[in-house]
């Protein structure tokens, strides 16, 4: 029987990406992702809901996500869900599932918003890439730092 795990989201950072580090020194960044979804219901009214998504990324993503993203910041997440167990120290048995950012894009073109947009310099801004890929392995080695480029046209064959 074949599998298949993937999940494809555009949202809004509902926080600024929290970063840390795993004991082999790999930084892990965690953050949440709002993702609107607009409806007429039956009675004509336009009707509006939010899923909130806890993602987790790995190695130079993450730490590019943390450099160039902050609360509100509209992005492109692709990757696959992850189901969490644990128990609480009230010793309740919790659970959640989570997406493990396997590629992003940055999708607003007017760079970061919220506090730290004023405290970024614009240069460092305009240089933020566009995507980034990570591995699939878990936990990931660093990946590579070469970014693709969206806006490279040079390989269309027509």
């Amino acid at each position: 029987m074949a599998n298949y795990n993937k999940i494809i989201l555009i949202g809004n950072l509902t926080r600024d990406p929290q970063m840390s580090y795993l004991p082999s020194q790999t930084a892990v960044v965690e953050f949440g992702l709002a993702v609107n979804r607009r409806w007429r219901g039956q009675d004509n009214q336009q009707k509006e809901e939010t899923c909130f998504i806890d993602c987790r990324c790995y190695g130079k993503q993450a730490e590019t996500l943390k450099q160039y993203t902050a609360k509100g910041r509209q992005l492109l997440v692709e990757g696959r869900l992850q189901f969490d167990m644990w128990e609480g120290k009230d010793g309740v048995k919790r659970s959640k599932h989570r997406v493990f950012v396997e590629r992003f894009q940055f999708l607003d073109s007017g760079g970061q918003r919220g506090p730290a947009a004023a405290a970024a310099p614009q240069q460092q801004r305009q240089g933020a890439p566009a995507s980034a890929d990570v591995s699939d392995e878990m936990p990931p080695e660093p990946p590579p730092t070469d970014f693709e480029d969206p806006g490279n046209q040079e390989n269309i064959p027509f």
